[in-house]
């Protein structure tokens, strides 16, 4: 046997994982231990106008587990014409992304070993072929290397809780359990874990509790949540496993029978002595405490969270949060120390399992020039308005300007009209008064839906009881109504709305740890439901916070139309961005003072100060703008050519270069769909630069300023070249019926197979008919590579 000649996938199954698995099969097992090309990320979701695509997504040759999500090892495999070290680089970016201690790299002729755990001695080693350590011997080198002692490998090695799904945790998850699940056994009694909205902290959460649980670790359980939906959604869906050894407290009563306990920190807490329930349990009853969400009410000193917890300090102690808070006045990290796992919003997306979104800014003109009433007027109650300078601060607080609402309204449904009007839509208001004015106003905008069904528009807000029963419809994907949700601060954080489309902001948000939680309503993908993107329409500058370094998530596209502009982006934009001024978080803003999630008083009315209703002042619009994200993540400005143009130079640095690759290329999709994976989507560039255009000469017109043809053009060309003149008949024949269909729908259709079932293909045969009229699939393949070359000869 020629290992030369061998391709990649031929040295892992003749060498590799005969390796792996032992000459007597005593090593590695096949089903449970060892997964081959195994996909760990998802790929980034790349938008692009209308068009959606994902980038490339994460794959190691192989990943070997001790025990099933227990990973200990990445293998990257070369072909033999590599050193045996060739992969390492890639097995040693992989085994830092997935949190393993050892890299492997191979040709087929032996290993190259990296250890991770080594901080002195020797960190590689090439290791023959047959001598691939088992697992028992890599997780003995793990144990040793942290130190674990016989009881703490019980603890780690404890199973996961497996339904017979198959379901596996992703790989953030997967490091998030296991770092904590490692620390408690190591000793470790105060640790914060900070993963992104919509990364799966409840999930994440159960499976500690359960390994934990199950190993005997610990054995009596606190969870505790803010929001009595997160407790009830807990309970029925990730923690149900628990049966019967678990209960949710309930009507400020204790049992003190059950081993979980799910509880609302309000319901154990109160102002008096007699309300704090938790003391009811006696200190060390429990022995481990989660807080769920923990950068709201557990973070400040003289916070009830921060009683309970101070109380049940004995107890191992969990924080997690998608949000960080640290001011002056309240640290996460003070308390629970440095977070043992971060898993950010910018990583779940360039990841590919949260979506991306586009921003429309819209600037009304009394928001960015602020108003002043004309001497002694009045508002339509009578009461003459206070004589001086009115902004952003002070609308839908101390002043209404309904004209602006009714704005607000329009430019939301003129959004919905041109995308979808069913589409998920929350309303973020300054308050409940603000909220319940909007819902009106959407009303009055969408009369026909509004009329259909009363549920269309809805304000769920924490003094409606009837918008708060319609919250789970909301998030039920499979629910068409309530489409619209007007709300102020209840659903500003823990609402798993995985079909949102739409986010508006229509109150100022000067806390990034509030931001943050807004942005996750809509970051979940659900690709059941075609949701991969969502759009945040920003009215009060809330998105300034972008530029905020703290923020760990960048938009795909920011728009901002002019006043006679529609809302909905273009596929393009030559704006650039202006400088803005950054909104920090201030611990004594009203926004961070009710950064509680409670909603202002029934009123609406945030302090005592007179509010004047103002309804004869008019609102425009004065700015809209658009941005878009590269597949770095990267913000950028320039239109979607000028992006085409650098994405291509960047692959490319010259016409001769691009037409080098472009015609050794044995199938020329595979070098679109490379640049597709890089933002590249020549669909949308079609769009504006004409759809009759091939994608080689549009990316030759954007790249290279080369004039293009049209498919119909080089078609002809073609044949006026009488090129087909050693085929028969039939042969040619099929030839020029393959011309005709690239005139009309482009390269794809040639290069594929399956054009040979459709007409008028089909009149000359059967695919394998057709075929043999060439002598045989070789020889097929190559007249479509002399048709395709003939194509663009003229632009060689």
């Amino acid at each position: 046997m020629n290992k030369k000649a061998l391709t990649e996938t031929d040295i892992r199954t003749k060498f590799i994982t005969p390796a792996l698995i032992g000459a007597n099969a005593d090593k590695w097992d096949l089903m449970t231990q060892i997964r081959e090309e195994a996909y760990f990320t998802k790929g980034r979701v790349i938008v692009r106008g209308k068009t959606v695509n994902r980038g490339k997504a994460k794959k190691a040759d192989y990943i070997l587990s001790y025990k099933p999500n227990l990973p200990l090892a990445v293998v990257e495999a070369k072909d033999n014409n590599h050193s045996v070290g060739a992969g390492m680089q890639q097995a040693l970016e992989y085994a830092e992304i997935l949190d393993v201690p050892f890299a492997y790299s191979s040709n087929g002729d032996a290993f190259l070993e990296h250890d991770r755990t080594v901080t002195t001695g020797t960190v590689t080693r090439e290791i023959p072929l047959d001598q691939f350590p088992s697992p028992d011997e890599l997780w003995a080198r793990y144990g040793a290397a942290e130190g674990w002692t016989d009881a703490q490998k019980q603890i780690t090695t404890q199973d996961y809780y497996d339904d017979g799904s198959r379901k596996s945790p992703r790989y953030y998850q997967l490091i998030a359990i296991n770092r904590t699940v490692e620390a408690i056994a190591r000793g470790e009694n105060r640790l914060l874990l900070v993963m992104a909205t919509g990364t799966g902290k409840t999930y994440t959460a159960f499976q500690i509790i359960w390994r934990l649980w199950k190993s005997g670790a610990k054995k009596r359980i606190l969870f505790l949540v803010d929001r009595n939906i997160l407790a009830d959604q807990t309970k029925t869906n990730d923690f149900k496993p628990f049966g019967q050894a678990m209960t949710k407290i309930t009507n400020r009563t204790v049992d003190k029978s059950f081993e979980i306990y799910l509880c609302l920190y309000q319901a154990v807490t109160g102002n008096e002595e007699d309300q704090n329930i938790y003391k009811q349990f006696s200190a060390d009853f429990f022995d481990l405490v989660i807080i769920d969400e923990c950068h709201r009410g557990s973070a400040a000193d003289d916070a009830r969270w921060r009683q309970v917890l101070e109380y049940f300090s004995s107890a191992t102690q969990i924080g997690l949060t998608a949000t960080p808070k640290e001011t002056r006045e309240v640290s996460n990290i003070e308390y629970f120390g440095e977070p043992i796992y971060t898993y950010s919003l910018r990583q779940g997306i360039s990841d590919g399992f949260l979506a991306p979104y586009k921003v429309v800014r819209i600037g009304l003109d009394k928001d960015l020039d602020g108003w002043r009433p004309e001497d002694g007027q009045i508002d339509k109650h009578g009461q003459v308005i206070e004589d001086r300078e009115y902004n952003d601060r002070d609308f839908d607080r101390n002043l209404i300007l309904e004209q602006r609402t009714s704005l607000v309204a329009t430019k939301v449904s003129d959004f919905l009209r041109a995308t979808d009007r069913f589409a998920k839509t929350i309303i973020f208001c300054e308050n409940i008064d603000h909220a319940e004015r909007m819902r009106q106003a959407m009303v009055n905008a969408n009369p026909d839906l509004a009329s259909a069904n009363a549920k269309y528009v809805m304000r769920i807000t924490g003094d409606n009881d009837e918008g708060k029963a319609q919250l789970d419809h909301f998030i039920d994907p499979e629910s068409t109504y309530p489409v619209i949700a007007c709300t102020s601060r209840l659903m500003s954080t823990g609402v798993d709305a995985q079909t949102c489309h739409l986010i508006v902001l229509d109150r100022r948000i000067a806390s990034m740890t509030e931001f943050k939680q807004i942005i996750g309503r809509g970051t979940r993908i659900n690709e059941d439901y075609d949701k991969f993107f969502f759009t945040i329409m920003d009215f009060r500058r809330a998105t300034a916070l972008f530029a905020d370094p703290t923020f760990d998530g960048d938009p795909v596209q920011i728009y901002e139309p002019g006043p006679d502009d529609p809302p909905v982006p273009p596929d393009e934009s030559d704006a650039s961005l202006d400088d803005e001024t950054v909104i920090r978080e201030d611990p004594t803003s009203y926004d961070a003072q009710n950064s509680d999630g409670l909603d202002d008083h029934p009123d609406g009315t945030p302090n005592a100060r007179t509010r004047y209703f103002v309804h004869d002042v008019p609102v425009s619009v004065a700015v809209e703008r658009v941005q878009y994200l590269d597949e770095n993540g990267r913000l950028i400005t320039e239109s979607l050519t000028d992006y085409t143009r650098k994405a291509v130079l960047k692959n490319y640095a010259s016409l001769n270069d691009f037409l080098t690759v472009w015609n050794d290329a044995e199938k020329k999709q595979v070098i679109l769909e490379e640049l597709a994976s890089q933002g590249v989507f020549l669909d949308e560039l079609a769009e504006q630069v004409g759809r009759d255009y091939d994608a080689f000469d549009l990316v030759c017109h954007i790249a290279f300023d080369q004039p293009p043809l049209t498919r119909r053009e080089r078609a002809d060309e073609v044949k006026k070249r009488n090129v087909f003149g050693k085929y028969g008949d039939k042969a040619k024949a099929v030839l020029d019926a393959l011309l005709q269909k690239y005139a009309d729908s482009g390269l794809a259709s040639v290069e594929s197979l399956d054009i040979l079932k459709v007409d008028p293909l089909t009149s000359y045969g059967t695919p394998m008919e057709i075929v043999k009229l060439f002598g045989g699939k070789p020889a097929y393949l190559t007249a479509i590579h002399d048709l395709e070359t003939e194509l663009y000869r003229s632009a060689a």
